[in-house]
């Protein structure tokens, strides 16, 4: 005879189990479909460009690119030249702070592994992708540049930077809601950024576009290689045992 619900003998039924909940948003991102492909065939069209630029000394794109250099007509004292220097300092060697400082207080905070991902894609990157192109193109820069540059116009390594560390920090740092305003900043800041190599007559405007893909490019594989290692900090986010 069982107990009636009201009786102190009664037994309450079993709540329903339910599975582990995971933080309200994903830290890091796991990388989209085919990223691997997509970065593979951006860094190999930057390379063929490279080669074409090796091979002749007019290519089909050359008259953009003088058309786009001869409307950065500006002054070396107005405005758009401070902006445009700040930049070049910002995109410079003093850039790499920034992901030096994100890499480190993703340490800070237990995450080594989005530290070791975004330390080799936002710094190292540079090194392995953008000097052996530099050195495959040879390519002269424009004529008489308005900043300090070394030899080696193409591709742009500012815009590199520029992408590496706006993808790097959307995938480390801001959850969907948040990188949803992120991107466009990002994408703000990386044009800004080509910009002003163009309007300091540093680089010309391809020079600008093909570090832009480049940057992507690696940012994708990367991503991807890291994947199994982000999986796992994101997993261990969701159960509070980083440091385990």
């Amino acid at each position: 005879m069982q107990s009636p619900p009201d009786s102190p003998d009664a037994v309450a039924p079993p709540l329903p189990a339910h599975p582990l909940r995971g933080p309200h948003h994903h830290l890091p991102t796991p990388p989209p479909r085919h990223a691997l492909a997509v970065g593979i065939a951006l860094l190999v069209a930057s390379l063929l460009i490279g080669l074409l630029l090796r091979v002749t000394d007019r290519p089909f794109f050359q008259a953009l690119d003088d058309s786009w250099a001869a409307s950065t007509d500006g002054s070396l004292t107005d405005a758009a030249t401070d902006l445009a220097t700040v930049l070049d300092r910002l995109g410079g060697p003093l850039g790499t702070i920034m992901p030096l400082a994100l890499s480190g207080c993703l340490c800070v905070y237990g995450r080594w592994r989005s530290a070791l991902f975004a330390f080799t894609t936002a710094v190292l990157a540079g090194t392995i992708v953008v000097l052996p192109l530099k050195t495959l193109a040879d390519r002269p820069r424009p004529p008489h540049p308005w900043v300090l540059v070394n030899d080696g116009s193409y591709p742009s390594g500012q815009a590199f930077s520029a992408v590496t560390l706006m993808i790097v920090v959307a995938v480390v740092v801001f959850p969907p809601r948040a990188r949803r305003w992120w991107w466009p900043f990002g994408a703000s800041y990386v044009v800004t950024m080509m910009w002003s190599r163009t309007w300091l007559h540093a680089q010309w405007l391809s020079d600008t576009f093909a570090g832009a893909l480049a940057g992507a490019g690696a940012c994708l594989v990367l991503w991807r290689v890291f994947a199994p290692l982000l999986k796992t900090e994101a997993e261990r986010t969701a159960t509070n045992t980083l440091w385990l």
